[in-house]
Formats: structure tokens, C-alpha cells, sequence
């Protein structure tokens, strides 16, 4: 059983009054303001858990836990308690945080990883480790969650409204990771956990050592020392996770001919066989992604209470992740631009829709099939230290506290490209769905797998015959923290002053190479697109499948093999990938003031807090200037400014487990750190269709150093009402101004003439063209209603006693100046990561020692991040998601078995997809909307067993 599990089985039933200690493995300091030693001599020694008492277990008593700290909370916030996280079938916290109310998840990989509050991106959210701000292995500040193992971590506090002592905060919230306090645990505990994992999809793509089977297993021991003043919690967590993924996904979609077509509006060739006016696909790929994970996580905790006056504890985390990711697939260019040889249809078919019929079946002539074989190899490290000092001196509490944080990233990408020899083409019959409706069928007139038709060559006449690419990035934040307490009068109970330091800075590296078939040139007068070479038969792997579109098999081989040994290899930095090669810095001075409220209005009990945070922020950046492809210098360049954020938190009790509160903020979050870096690139290119046709003209973009972070003020008011053991009601609405935001901005008549033009061949119209960067735009605004709630069956009658329900809902707005949104691709008029509805819900049955729980998370629409079309990071459009997990348990209680459970669990129950969608506009500025990407990733089971000592 995971570390956060074990607390579950050890905590017995307790008090309201007891379970609120402000100390608690699920809450911190801030969410009291309480100043309480957690342990002390054998004068004050803490209360320890009477082992004598009935023991309150499993799902119910998780509910119970994380409801008595929302409670006894001055701020509004949600609560994953510990016994929580060790009981569902959750890879990684990002699961358990997605079941939060206003909290949902995106998928990579197919599982849980980026997070996002109240409808704002996973960049907007702040995350920290025991009240410290993480470093994260993303290129930008959202932490991917995956990196902590649900084992190892002990719980979790979600702050919706800003706490002035709550460092790291984010605009739409604080995600607040809790490690163990093994000071809290009476004695000696050992827990083991073993869970074999199996992936229905099939292993996608043999040879490559990835496949079905996998395991997940953790060991925590916990103890205490010298009279129960020291304490020792060690956590060892490892994750061997296969991932079998089926993509498909269309290059993008078109009105062909007639009146709303290419060849009357642009410009483009008439493509034969199209009937006029109807909307086709112009390019698709079809690909097999088999992916195998590793991780091992490693977590101590050191707690030392020896007297009254001082209190210690030092929490270390470590991890590694090292994956490995095989993609195979078949694409093809079926546009009227396509450069290799001319297409046509016959035999077309199309399906009713607005603004105009889709083509779904026909036959395509003229089609040279790409292949990409691709080979990706990454490394992660994570560590994170910190070391918490309190000294309680009379009335006065100090604290100090250091920490530092790290993420490194070492990535190595390969691919290569095959298609038909000597140019040939073949035809292919097509059914695609309208819409999204599943899987397409595709069938090539050619064996795709047999290596005696399928080549090495450049089937698309891209310029070389493969890439290989190094990336390297490493994030740290090293950091300090002091602060005093001390109580106070009249309508405040305490007050807390503190002052803190970090220093961030983010590196990135990247280091291309392209590949080129022995025989053939590299330059332009002496590389032969046409050039082909069998595949070495030693490199030769069993095909891929790729059955569920249609295809049964494509040509499947040793990618780095191939490489190293029928390539040679060049260094071919372009301009985007110098552009990749930059570092920022943030230097970050701040103080604070929080007092802490307790008082009587009208007879009604008030509590709460009201404070101020004034943080500097001095932002600095080094980056690669370019011209086109070429080199030309580094750039520097920063800013620094000052912010003051006020806060306002008040709770008050109108009755028994009745409570209105009320929040009032002003938050800040800087921009995404590939935003702030200073690099600058441009060119010329000859535009070939549209108004500009013919015209050689400027363009370019960069980032922005000077950026001002976003801003936001914010109001909240929750009604809340507990009653039952596990039960709760709430409703809350909040309101968001945002004073200040980020959004790229093209400046259409940019002076380039301190770029050099280094296409000689190309003479640019003129020095002036469109230049794209991140400004700082202002006004906007988003609000939004959350309900919530937790029924026990007991309570309805005794025949329910054992089930139970939770479930929440979301519905969120925004709105944001046109201006400022233009530039995200694919986007609706919102802001990048919110969706208009979240909804969550889970039954469950726990008694007599099994347990069942059914969960379903829903998600509608939101602009995403994501790897995009040809593997580039960008935003789409993600729909709507739902998934289904299952969780089936036993208990041993008593015996010889005591102690020992039984768990089978299925994440992803009915293999929901992730679909996107390409949202563009006709010639006449109509509107379509057609499918853009659509994968699954199949249903994960789980059986294992947990053991307690």
C-alpha cells in the first residue's frame, strides 16, 4: 500500500476537533493560520493515535478526512486527505486532483498530467511541494504531475483564493503537495504494494521492445526514535508502464473548387474528380505509437522534535523517468499543391453537412505514400530538497526555510523517411468519417510493409532523407524564507511577517541533425530527392500494425541502426531550432504581512485572514539571434517590476457545519518562459498564392523580454454545509477581472533592415513585413459557478448503509478581447485551457471488507497545448472527454491474513478517445469546423495487492 494509503489504515476515528489539528499530513499552516509546535518534549508531547479505537478506513473516512480540513480552512480550497490518494486507481496526483471541484486534466500520453483550475491553463496554476515552488521539466511553468507518484505523496490542498503566506502562488490557483509527517504515526509501520498492469491495445509495433505488460510497485516504512521526537519516513515508488497509442489525424481540410474553392480564390490548381463545392481532406497520417515508461521515485522525511522550542523537518524527493517512444506510420499529401505528382478522385461519394458536403469515400490517384519511422528517447530528473526550522520563543514563532529545486530533460529524436522507389505512386480507396465517428479506412493499391516496394528515399521531396535532434533543458529555483508570528488583539488572533527569496532560471538547448542516404548529396545541385535504398534486411523488424485504419501493415525497422550506419549525418540548425536556444532567469524578492482574523459580528462567529504580498520580479534572458537558417549573434535583454497584491479571506459560521464565505484578491502569474526569452529570427520567402503571390517579402518572430506578467482581481463567495459523517453540500460563484494580459501580436509593418538577407537568390519587395511577438494587451474577464457535494447512503436509510456518492459540476466563462486571442491557431474566442463545463462523478460501496467505486470525469471543449501537426508544440482545439475508472477491493480483517488487500482496478474503462478539431474559415469567411486528430490508447487493468506490518 502507498505511503499515502498507510495513513489511512493507521488514523482510528477521531474527534472534529482532533481531525482539524493544524499539523495534519493534509494541511498546512496557511490554510489556519495556526502556529501549533507539530511535536515537542515529553511536557507537550502531541497526541498519538489510540490504536484501542475502531479504525475508520477506506473511501468514506478519505472523504471524512479532506472535509474536516475544508472546514476548519480560512481560505476557500479543496482537500485530497491522504487515505484518499492510496485507494483509487490513480497513476500519478494529477488523477486525484482532476476529481476536485473546478479542477480537470489534460491527457498525454494517455494518462493525467497538466492540470487546470477554474478554466485556466495548466501555466496559470502554481504548484508547490510542501509550501515550495517546483521546477518543472515542461518548457514553461506547468508542472506535469505524472512525476509524482500517487505513492509517495501524502496529500494535496488546492487554494482557490490567494493566501498572502503562500509563496508561488498562481492566477487561478496554488496546487500545495504534502510529504509525510511521520511524528504524526504512534509507531513502526511498513507498507508494500504490487500491481501487475496490462494494455488492451496490443503491442503496435514488435521489436522495439516495448509491449503490453508492465507493473507498478512501492514500499514505505515509517518509525520513530528517542522517546518519539524523531521521526523517519522513507518512500520508494517504481512505474514500468507500456503505452500502445492509435493516432490518425488529417493534415487539415479544404473547400476544392467551384465558387468557395482553392482554384477560384487562391489561386491553386483544379484538383480532377472533386465535385465542386464540397469540403475534402488534403492529407492525412495514420501512425502506431508504442511507448514504454519508467520511473522511480524515492521520497525521505526526517522530523525532529526534541523540545519545546524548536521543531525540524527535512523533506527530500528524487525521481527519474526515463521513456522510450516508437512511431510508425503511413501519411500522404492529397492536396493540389501536392510536389510530387498530380492527384485526382474518382468514384467520390460525400455526406450532407454545413456549409457544405464532405467527401468520406472515393478512390485517390496519384498518391505517394510517406512513411515516418521515428525514434524518441527521453530522460528526466526531478529533485527537490527542503529544510523547515521553527523556534517557539515565548509568543514569538520563527521560521526559516531553505530549499532548492531541479528538473534536467535530456532528449534524443530521430527519423527517417521511406516511400515507393523511383517516384512511383499508387492508389488508394478511402472511407473517412464525416465527422468523428471512429477510425478511417484506408487501402492502398501497394504492399506498405514489404521492404522489396517500400525504401529508403524522399517520398515528398522534403530536402533531405531524415533529422535527428539532441534537446537539453534544465530548470532550477533555489530559494529562502523567513517569517514571524505572534498573537495579537482585538478582532485579529495572530499575525505572520515574512520575507522570501528565489532565484529561477530555465536553459534550453537543442542541436539538429539531417540525414542523408550514403551516394547521395547534401546540397542543393547534388541531392536527389528521388534517390532511394533498400532497407538492410539485419535493421528489418515484424510490420507494424496499422489494421484499425484500414492498413494492415507498413515496413517496421531499427531506426538509430538504419541511421548510423546507411546515413551520414550534417548539422542543419534552422530557424526555429536556433530560436530553441535560450535561458531566462527571474530574481525574485518578496515580503509579506497576514493577519490572521477571529472574531464575533453580530453574534456570528468570523474567521479569516487579510494580508498583502509586494514582490519584485528582475527578469533577464540570453538567446540566438538568426537570419533565415543562418547564425548572426546573441541577444540579451530583461526588465524588472514591482506588483501588490492585497488579500482578503472570511469565513463565517452561520450554524452548525454551516459556513459563508467570501474572498477578495489580487493575483499575479507571470508569462510562459518561452515567452520572456529574447530570441529574434527572420527571413524572406516568395509567396505563392493569394493577393501577394509573386511578391518576396520579410517575416519573423521572437520573444519578448519585457514582458509584464498577467494580472487578475478576483471575488469568490462559497456557501458550504457539512453534515453526516462524509457528507457535504456547496455552492460557490466567482468573478475575475483580468487587468492585464499576454497574447501574440503581429506588427504587419515591421522594419527589418537590421536583418541581412541571406537567400541572395530572393530579392525582398521590400524591408518592411509581418513580425510576430508576445505583448502585453489589457482588460477581459471570466466568472463562473461551481457546485459540489458528498452524500453517504446511511443517511437516506440503513438499507443504503455502505454507499455512497460524490459529485461536481463547472461552468465557466471568459472573455477576452479579439485582439488578444487572434493569434492562438484553432482556437474559439477564450482563453487557452478553459472549458465551459467540468463535471465530475463517482459511486462507490464500501463494507464488510470490499469495496467498489465506478468514477466518471468529464471535460467539455478548450484550447490546449499540444504536439501538433509535423510534431510541433502549438495550441488546438481538444473536444469534449469523458473517462470511466473502476476500482474493485478486499480487505482482510483479522486472521492470518490481516492486513493483506486484494485490488483489481481498469483506468479508462471504455477506451474513450481524445478528438480535436481544425476550426478555419472558407474564402467567404464561412466557418467550418471538421476533425482534425483522433487516438486511443486502449483500457489499462490493474491487479495487485497491498501488505501492512
Amino acid at each position: 500500500m502507498a505511503t499515502g494509503a498507510l495513513l489511512a489504515q493507521e488514523a482510528p476515528a477521531q474527534s472534529s476537533q482532533a481531525q482539524a489539528t493544524p499539523e495534519t499530513a493534509t494541511q498546512t499552516p496557511a490554510a489556519t493560520g495556526a502556529k501549533t509546535p507539530p511535536a515537542a518534549s515529553k511536557k507537550a508531547k502531541p497526541p498519538v493515535n489510540d490504536l484501542s479505537v475502531i479504525q475508520v478506513t477506506g473511501i468514506a473516512s478519505s472523504i471524512q478526512s479532506a472535509l474536516k480540513v475544508k472546514e476548519n480552512s480560512n481560505d476557500i480550497v479543496e482537500v485530497i486527505a491522504a487515505e484518499d490518494l492510496g485507494k483509487l486507481p490513480d497513476v500519478s496526483i494529477a488523477d486525484s486532483l482532476a476529481r476536485l471541484p473546478g479542477l480537470a486534466t489534460q491527457r498525454v500520453d494517455g494518462q493525467a498530467s497538466a492540470i487546470s483550475i477554474r478554466g485556466l491553463s495548466p501555466d496559470f496554476a502554481g504548484t508547490t511541494l510542501d509550501g515550495r515552488e517546483q521546477a518543472t521539466i515542461g518548457e514553461n511553468r506547468g508542472v506535469e504531475y505524472d512525476q509524482y507518484p500517487a505513492e509517495l505523496i501524502n496529500g494535496a490542498t488546492v487554494y482557490k483564493t490567494p493566501d498572502a503566506s503562500v509563496i508561488g502562488q498562481g492566477l487561478s490557483g496554488t496546487v500545495d503537495l504534502h510529504t509525510i509527517n511521520p511524528l504524526d504515526l504512534s509507531r513502526r509501520t511498513f507498507v508494500f504494494n504490487v500491481r501487475g498492469e496490462s494494455n488492451s491495445n496490443g503491442n503496435l509495433n514488435p521489436g522495439t521492445g516495448t509491449g503490453t505488460t508492465g507493473h507498478r510497485a512501492s514500499f514505505s516504512y515509517v518509525d520513530q526514535f528517542l522517546d518519539h521526537t524523531l521521526g523517519v519516513a522513507i518512500g520508494f515508488a517504481q512505474l514500468d508502464q507500456p503505452i500502445q497509442e492509435k493516432q490518425y489525424q488529417a493534415w487539415w481540410w479544404s473547400a476544392d473548387n467551384g465558387s468557395a474553392g482553392i482554384d477560384q480564390n487562391w489561386g491553386g490548381p483544379h484538383t480532377p474528380g472533386l465535385p465542386d463545392n464540397v469540403i475534402s481532406q488534403e492529407g492525412m497520417q495514420l501512425r502506431a505509437q508504442s511507448q514504454d515508461e519508467k520511473r522511480n521515485g524515492l521520497m525521505t522525511v526526517l522530523e525532529w522534535a526534541p523540545n519545546e522550542t524548536y521543531y525540524s523537518k527535512l523533506d527530500m524527493y528524487y525521481s527519474t523517468f526515463n521513456k522510450k517512444k516508437f512511431t510508425n506510420g503511413a501519411q500522404w499529401d492529397s492536396s493540389p499543391y501536392n510536389y510530387v505528382a498530380p492527384i485526382s478522385y474518382s468514384d467520390v461519394s460525400t455526406t450532407p453537412a454545413l456549409p457544405l458536403p464532405v467527401v468520406t469515400s472515393g478512390v485517390m490517384g496519384g498518391i505517394s505514400p510517406i512513411l515516418e519511422n521515428d525514434y524518441n528517447k527521453e530522460h528526466d530528473k526531478l529533485y527537490s530538497i527542503g529544510w523547515n526550522n521553527k523556534f517557539y520563543l515565548g509568543d514569538w514563532t520563527a521560521t526559516a526555510d531553505l530549499s532548492s529545486s531541479s528538473a534536467t530533460v535530456r532528449l534524443h529524436d530521430a527519423y527517417l523517411f521511406t516511400g515507393l522507389a523511383n517516384g512511383a505512386t499508387t492508389d488508394v480507396a478511402f472511407n473517412t468519417p464525416a465527422f468523428f465517428g471512429g477510425y478511417p479506412s484506408f487501402s492502398p493499391g501497394v504492399d506498405l510493409a514489404n521492404p522489396s516496394d517500400v525504401v529508403f528515399t524522399d517520398p515528398n521531396n522534403y530536402g533531405y532523407n531524415g533529422r535527428e535532434e539532441f534537446d537539453s533543458q534544465k530548470d532550477t529555483i533555489h530559494a529562502v524564507r523567513l517569517e514571524v508570528s505572534h498573537p495579537l488583539g482585538w478582532i485579529f488572533s495572530s499575525m505572520d511577517l515574512g520575507l522570501a527569496y528565489s532565484d529561477r532560471t530555465k536553459t534550453k538547448h537543442a542541436d539538429v541533425n539531417f540525414a542523408w542516404l550514403d551516394g547521395n548529396g547534401s546540397t542543393d545541385t547534388t541531392y536527389l530527392p528521388q534517390f532511394s535504398t533498400p532497407v538492410n534486411p539485419a535493421f528489418l523488424y515484424n510490420p507494424t500494425s496499422l489494421g484499425y485504419g484500414g492498413i494492415p501493415g507498413i515496413l517496421n525497422y531499427n531506426v538509430l541502426g538504419a541511421m548510423y550506419n546507411q546515413f551520414y549525418l550534417t548539422p542543419e540548425n534552422e530557424q526555429g531550432d536556433w530560436s530553441r536556444n535560450y535561458s531566462v532567469e527571474e530574481k525574485v524578492p518578496l515580503a509579506y504581512a497576514k493577519f490572521n482574523i477571529e472574531t464575533d459580528i453580530a453574534g456570528i462567529p468570523v474567521r479569516g485572514n487579510a494580508g498583502v504580498q509586494f514582490v519584485h520580479t528582475d527578469q533577464s534572458s540570453t538567446a540566438l539571434q538568426s537570419n533565415g537558417n543562418t547564425l548572426v549573434g546573441t541577444l540579451t535583454g530583461g526588465t524588472s517590476y514591482n506588483n501588490v497584491l492585497p488579500s482578503l479571506n472570511l469565513a463565517a459560521k452561520l450554524g452548525e457545519g454551516q459556513y459563508l464565505r467570501f474572498g477578495l484578491a489580487k493575483t499575479m502569474a507571470r508569462g510562459r518562459i518561452d515567452d520572456e526569452k529574447v530570441s529574434s529570427s527572420a527571413g524572406v520567402s516568395k509567396i505563392t498564392d493569394g493577393p501577394a503571390a509573386g511578391q518576396v517579402l520579410w517575416s519573423g518572430s521572437g520573444g519578448n523580454p519585457q514582458l509584464k506578467p498577467y494580472v487578475a482581481v478576483g471575488t469568490d463567495l462559497s456557501w458550504e454545509k457539512y453534515f453526516g459523517k462524509a457528507s457535504y453540500a456547496s455552492v460557490a460563484v466567482f468573478h475575475k477581472n483580468l487587468l492585464n494580459y499576454i497574447y501574440n501580436k503581429t506588427i504587419l509593418d515591421y522594419d527589418f533592415s537590421q536583418f541581412t538577407n541571406n537567400t541572395p537568390t530572393l530579392v525582398p519587395t521590400s524591408n518592411y513585413g509581418a513580425y510576430t511577438l508576445p505583448e502585453n494587451g489589457t482588460g477581459g474577464s471570466m466568472d463562473g459557478l461551481e457546485l459540489a457535494g458528498a452524500l453517504e447512503g446511511g443517511l437516506i436509510s440503513s438499507a443504503l448503509e455502505g454507499f455512497g456518492v460524490q459529485a461536481n459540476y463547472s461552468l465557466t466563462n471568459s472573455r477576452i478581447p479579439t485582439s488578444s486571442i487572434s493569434s492562438i491557431p484553432g482556437g474559439p474566442r477564450t482563453l487557452p485551457g478553459l472549458s465551459h463545463k467540468v463535471g465530475n462523478v463517482a459511486l462507490y460501496y464500501e463494507r464488510y471488507g470490499f469495496s467498489v467505486r465506478i468514477a466518471e470525469r468529464y471535460r467539455s471543449s478548450f484550447t490546449g497545448e499540444a504536439v501538433a501537426l509535423f510534431d510541433q508544440l502549438g495550441y488546438t482545439k481538444i473536444l469534449a472527454n469523458r473517462q470511466t475508472d473502476l476500482q474493485l477491493g478486499y480487505d482482510f480483517i483479522g486472521g492470518r491474513l490481516n492486513g493483506l488487500s486484494l485490488l483489481l482496478q481498469v483506468n479508462n474503462l471504455s477506451n474513450a478517445p481524445d478528438k480535436t478539431a481544425q476550426y478555419s474559415t472558407l474564402p467567404n469567411n464561412v466557418p467550418i469546423t471538421n476533425p482534425l486528430e483522433y487516438d486511443t490508447w486502449g483500457r489499462t487493468v490493474l491487479l495487485g495487492f497491498n501488505y501492512k506490518l
